[in-house]
C-alpha cells in the first residue's frame, strides 16, 4: 500500500517531528468533481513509477473518520465525542493541508438531512456513531445509512453477443442463505435497454 500511495507517505513524512498517530479513515480519489473508485483500485497493482504517475494525474486523499492513537497515547476506550474532538484538533494544530480530509460531522438532523444529497459525487451515504461509544477494533458499531441501496449480481449469460446484448441472466445471495455466494433457484432475466450505434 505504500508504494501504491507515495503522495500520502510524502503527507505522513512531513509532520513534525514527535507527532505520531493513528487514525481511522478512507481513501478517496475525486474525478470531475466524483468519487472516482476505480483509480483507487487501479494503484495497486502498480510499479512504483506507475503509482507515482497515477498520483499525479489523480491523487488520492486520506478521508479521517477517526483518531485511535495520539503521542503514544491509545485513545480507543474513550467515547467517540472526545476521540471526535481530538481528532478535529489535531487537524487544527497542525493546519493539515490535502491530502488530509477530515470528514465532516454533526448531531443536526437538518443538516445530516443536506447531506444526503451529496450522494451526487458518488457517496453512498452516512455513517452514525454512538457518540458515547469506544472503538472495538474488527466489530461493525456503527451503523450506514445508504442513500442508494445495490446489490452485487453475477452475470451468467447475455443473449446475442457481449457487443451487442440483448438481455442477460444474473444471480445474486439469497437474503435468506447463511451461505456466502448462494444462489436463488431462479436468475433474474432482464432485456436490456437499446444501446446507442
Amino acid at each position: 500500500m505504500t508504494a501504491a500511495f507515495p503522495e500520502i507517505t510524502r503527507a505522513t513524512a512531513s509532520f513534525p517531528a514527535g507527532v505520531e498517530f493513528a487514525m481511522d479513515g478512507e481513501l478517496v480519489v475525486w474525478e470531475e468533481s466524483r468519487v472516482a473508485f476505480e483509480r483507487l483500485q487501479g494503484r495497486l497493482n502498480r510499479t512504483a513509477v506507475g503509482a507515482a504517475r497515477m498520483a499525479a494525474q489523480w491523487p488520492a486523499h486520506y478521508v479521517a473518520f477517526d483518531l485511535l492513537r495520539l503521542n503514544g497515547t491509545d485513545l480507543t476506550a474513550q467515547d467517540y465525542a472526545a476521540r471526535r474532538a481530538a481528532l478535529e484538533q489535531l487537524f487544527t494544530d497542525h493546519a493539515l493541508p490535502p491530502p488530509w480530509t477530515l470528514c465532516p460531522s454533526t448531531t443536526d438532523p437538518a443538516t445530516a438531512a443536506e447531506w444526503l444529497d451529496w450522494s451526487a459525487v458518488g457517496m453512498e451515504g452516512m455513517v452514525f456513531k454512538n457518540l458515547q461509544g469506544a472503538y472495538r477494533p474488527a466489530t461493525r458499531a456503527w451503523r450506514k445509512y445508504r442513500v442508494a441501496h445495490t446489490s452485487d449480481a453475477l452475470i451468467g449469460a447475455v443473449s446475442r453477443s457481449l457487443t451487442d446484448p440483448h438481455c442477460w441472466a444474473a444471480t445474486t445471495r439469497r437474503a435468506d442463505s447463511a451461505t456466502p455466494g448462494a444462489a436463488p433457484s431462479c436468475p433474474a432475466r432482464s432485456p436490456l435497454p437499446s444501446w446507442p450505434d
